[in-house]
């Protein structure tokens, strides 16, 4: 399908290094435990949230912090959702909004969510969009960055490569003069995410950036660094519901931008090593 027809079909993805804003098919629903706070609002109608925290909703707008085992389903077919990475926002942030989104506000950031849905499907690129542009479009303002050592921020940069050799502890320790059990602890101590936990988040993530294309998903999944076709099968199902094959058939439509606005993690700042 061309970019074209792709554009025609309104089902669109647009990736940053810290955001992903996504409108199109939902999926059977099915448990699913993505490593990101998740801003779901609903094209039409409602959404229905059950979340492994004893949670369970109706209503326009859903949000789910990052590492919760949760089941959304929709009422309508299609679905907006915004991922925000939680290294890229200030430690408390997500309960901030968390509790401004669930309140009595929410039916009004889901028209935010909606009008920000039409007006990128009206650009022709998303190569431009920021992460403060995006955040504003979606809740009148950028969230808070969160301020990490410069030696996490090294690491997280090298994990987002996903080329080359596969990154480890051992060889972000070194590259920044601790030991690993010292990096380790500083990495949980700054992102609140264990290094690899982060790691496998973040290669699941990777995978969004083909998932309109026809690729081979067993070259895929060793270019992307995972060891072989059944670790990638139940990595993906973990974290997004869904089977590798399903999320490429549901996406041929899909329309994908990617913007590197700024510098990766341009929306962190460095504090003090």
């Amino acid at each position: 399908m061309n970019d074209s027809a792709r554009r025609e079909s309104g089902h669109l993805m647009l990736i940053t290094p810290e955001r992903v804003f996504y409108a199109g098919l939902l999926g059977r629903p099915r448990q699913r435990c993505p490593g990101a706070f998740h801003v779901y609002v609903s094209i039409e109608a409602g959404l229905w949230l059950t979340a492994a925290d004893g949670r369970e909703s109706y209503g326009e707008l859903a949000v789910v912090p990052p590492n919760l085992r949760h089941t959304i389903a929709s009422d309508h077919r299609s679905v907006i959702c915004l991922v925000i990475e939680p290294e890229s926002v200030r430690e408390g942030a997500f309960e901030e909004l968390a509790a401004r989104l669930s309140g009595a506000a929410a039916p009004f950031f889901a028209q935010r969510f909606r009008a920000a849905y039409r007006a990128l499907q009206q650009r022709q690129h998303g190569d431009d969009i920021s992460n403060t542009e995006l955040d504003t479009m979606c809740f009148g303002e950028p969230l808070p960055a969160r301020s990490l050592d410069p030696r996490v921020i090294k690491s997280i940069v090298q994990i987002g490569r996903f080329c080359g050799d596969p990154v480890t502890a051992a060889s972000c320790a070194a590259e920044a003069g601790l030991s690993s059990s010292r990096f380790l602890h500083l990495f949980k101590q700054e992102t609140g995410i264990s290094f690899r936990a982060f790691r496998a988040w973040k290669r699941a993530r990777h995978l969004l950036h083909f998932a309109n294309q026809d690729l081979n998903l067993a070259h895929l999944a060793q270019d992307i660094g995972y060891p072989d076709s059944t670790h990638f099968s139940h990595s993906i199902r973990r974290f997004y519901g869904l089977k590798p094959r399903a999320i490429f058939s549901g996406s041929r439509d899909l329309a994908i931008y990617r913007s590197d606005a700024g510098a990766p993690l341009a929306g962190l700042r460095q504090g003090r090593a």
